[in-house]
C-alpha cells in the first residue's frame, strides 16, 4: 500500500511538471540589480523592467545589490534555484572577474536572457587643450611626456582598458589621476585638475552638448550619428579594429541551470520591452547602440568580450590571473 501511494504521488508529480513550466510565472521575479540606485545600470533596468513586467504578466521587484565590483549580487543570484524567479541585471564587469580574481564565475557561465544595449568609449578633453583630435592628443603626448592629465577609475574600470587598448598600438607618456567614478572625473576634466578623459558617451553626452567639454575620439569602427564630424579611433590606430566594437553593456542573466522553456519566455519579453518606443529613445538619447540579443548570439558577444577583456588588462599587468588559466583565448 506504501509503495502503491508513494508510486502514485510520484507520478502526479511528473505529470504536474510541464503544466508548471507552462504556468510560468506564476509569482513576483526578482532583479537584482549590480549597482547602485541612480547609475546607468540601474536606469536602464527600471526603463526596461515595466515593459517586461506586461510580457509576463507579473511583478518585478528591483532590488539594488552592490559590493564587490558586482560580484556580491551575482553570486547572490547564483545561489538561488534556477527557476527563473531571481534575475541578475548587470552590466559588463562581471567579464573580468576570473583574470582580477574577483569570482571563479562570470557571465559565459550563465545564462543571457538578453543583452539590451551597449555603450560607445569616447575621449573627452577639456575645452582649452591644445589639440581637437586622437592624433593632434597623440603628438602632443609624444612631445610633452608626462604632461598630459588623463583622469582614471581605477584598474579593470572603462578607463583603464580603453587607455591599454591605445597602448597597445602607440606607447604615451602620460600621468593617469584617479578618480571614484566617471562623474567626479568629468567634473575635474570641467575644472582643469585632468585634460583628458577616456569615458561612455552616454555618461558625456550632456557635458558635450553644453560646451563644457569636446569630443577629440571615438573608440568604434563606424561614426556616431551624435558625433557628428568625430572620426573613429581606427582612422587614426587601424590595429584597434581587432579589438572593437568594445564597451559597456547591459544584460539580464539567470542561472545556467534554469529550464529553456523559461529561458525563452524571459527572453521574448525583455527583447520586445528594448524595441518599446519609449526605452529606444532612453538609449538614444544616451548614446546606447540597442541590441536586444539572446542565445548563441548573445554567447558569442559575450565570449568576445571576455577574451578582449580579459587578455588587455593582462597585458597591461593589472590582471592577478592569466587568462590562459581559464581557457579565455586571446583574440585573433
Amino acid at each position: 500500500m506504501k509503495k502503491r501511494l508513494l508510486s502514485t504521488i510520484a507520478a502526479l508529480a511528473f505529470a504536474a511538471a510541464p503544466a508548471f513550466a507552462a504556468e510560468y510565472p506564476s509569482k513576483d521575479i526578482q532583479g537584482i540589480i549590480q549597482w547602485g540606485a541612480g547609475g546607468s545600470t540601474d536606469a536602464v533596468m527600471r526603463a526596461v523592467s515595466p515593459h517586461a513586467e506586461k510580457v509576463l504578466g507579473t511583478d518585478i521587484v528591483l532590488t539594488n545589490k552592490t559590493g564587490g565590483v558586482g560580484a556580491i549580487a551575482m553570486k547572490y543570484v547564483n545561489a538561488k534555484k534556477g527557476d527563473g524567479y531571481t534575475l541578475l541585471m548587470g552590466a559588463e564587469n562581471p567579464q573580468m572577474y576570473k583574470v582580477l580574481d574577483l569570482a571563479n564565475i562570470d557571465y559565459n557561465d550563465m545564462i543571457p536572457v538578453s543583452i539590451l544595449a551597449r555603450g560607445t568609449p569616447i575621449f573627452v578633453a577639456r575645452n582649452d587643450a591644445p589639440y581637437n583630435n586622437m592624433q593632434e592628443m597623440i603628438d602632443y603626448a609624444k612631445a610633452n611626456p608626462g604632461k598630459v592629465k588623463v583622469g582614471s577609475t581605477g584598474p579593470g574600470g572603462l578607463t583603464s582598458i580603453v587607455m591599454a587598448m591605445v597602448d597597445s598600438q602607440v606607447k604615451l607618456d602620460v600621468t593617469s589621476i584617479p578618480y571614484d567614478g566617471d562623474g567626479p572625473a568629468l567634473t575635474a576634466l570641467q575644472g582643469g585638475a585632468i585634460d583628458v578623459m577616456p569615458s561612455v558617451l552616454g555618461a558625456s553626452i550632456e557635458h558635450v552638448k553644453a560646451g563644457r567639454m569636446k569630443v577629440i575620439g571615438l573608440m568604434d569602427e563606424t561614426p556616431h550619428p551624435l558625433l557628428p564630424g568625430i572620426d573613429p579611433i581606427t582612422k587614426t590606430l587601424p590595429g584597434l579594429e581587432k579589438l572593437l566594437p568594445w564597451g559597456p553593456f547591459f544584460g539580464v542573466f539567470v542561472k545556467a541551470d534554469t529550464p529553456a522553456d523559461v529561458v525563452t519566455k524571459l527572453s521574448t519579453a525583455f527583447n520586445e520591452s528594448a524595441q518599446q518606443p519609449d526605452f529606444k529613445a532612453l538609449m538614444d538619447s544616451r548614446g546606447f547602440t540597442l541590441m536586444g540579443i539572446s542565445g548563441k548570439e548573445a554567447q558569442d558577444f559575450l565570449t568576445a568580450y571576455r577574451s578582449v577583456s580579459s587578455w588587455i588588462v593582462y597585458d597591461a599587468g593589472f590582471a592577478k590571473k592569466s587568462p590562459e588559466e581559464f581557457g579565455i583565448k586571446r583574440p585573433e
